[in-house]
């Protein structure tokens, strides 16, 4: 796989595959857009190492994948599923509700992202970005409960910024310090489940709520 990857990075062809992926990753969750991701980035330092040894050779340059390509084409996708997404939702608010109505987790995230986007807490949506599925949630959630777009796209923008930069990051370093080999990639996809671990254990963390003191005045309550 990684070698098709990276004969594939020296084509454009792996920023269709690595967009059309990560664009669909919202409807279905099962993709392993993530995974994708990390082995295009770990191909493409694999290729830019020997494409350096290369151009030093022979004096020439070599056409190498850009890393800064692929974590603009990823974030942008993120942003733009992200955005069908919520649109889409939007429009058949009243069908995703009665659904969301049948799960009480999802009408427990529901409610938590409303309260978070109408505080400006929008960092539940940058958190859920890394959570298995809390993309879908977040942004079908928001759509449905027909939050504004400037609550919801900035943090979106932000989210699919932070999680390209992520996975980008994990597959290039991986690839420069273990090489670009099954076991630099499987390290990387390794963090990044870590990092998904981490978002779903934080987001199914209860918010902890101060009871609000006795008014004063008030006359205690009765004792059985």
């Amino acid at each position: 796989m990684l070698a098709n990857l990276g004969s594939l990075a020296l084509t454009p062809w792996i920023y269709v595959i690595v967009g059309m992926s990560v664009l669909l990753d919202v409807f279905l969750p099962v993709l392993p857009s993530g995974v994708l991701v990390i082995a295009a980035a770990t191909a493409a330092a694999g290729t830019r190492t020997a494409a350096g040894a290369v151009s030093a050779t022979n004096g020439a340059s070599a056409d190498v994948p850009d890393i800064l390509g692929l974590l603009l084409c990823a974030a942008t996708a993120s942003c733009l599923g992200d955005l069908v997404a919520y649109r889409l939702a939007w429009r058949g608010g009243d069908r995703l509700d009665r659904a969301i109505s049948r799960s009480r987790r999802l009408t427990a995230a529901q409610a938590r992202l409303g309260n978070a986007l109408t505080r400006g807490g929008g960092l539940l949506v940058l958190v859920a970005r890394f959570a298995p599925a809390g993309r879908s949630v977040v942004s079908l959630g928001a759509g449905a409960m027909h939050r504004k777009a400037a609550e919801f796209l900035p943090w979106s923008a932000l989210a699919g910024l932070a999680w390209a930069g992520y996975s980008v990051g994990l597959g290039y370093f991986g690839g420069q310090w273990l090489g670009a080999t099954w076991l630099g990639a499987a390290v990387s996809a390794l963090a990044l489940f870590a990092a998904g671990a981490g978002a779903a254990y934080a987001l199914r963390r209860p918010s902890t709520r101060r009871t609000p003191p006795p008014a004063a005045g008030a006359a205690p309550a009765a004792q059985q």
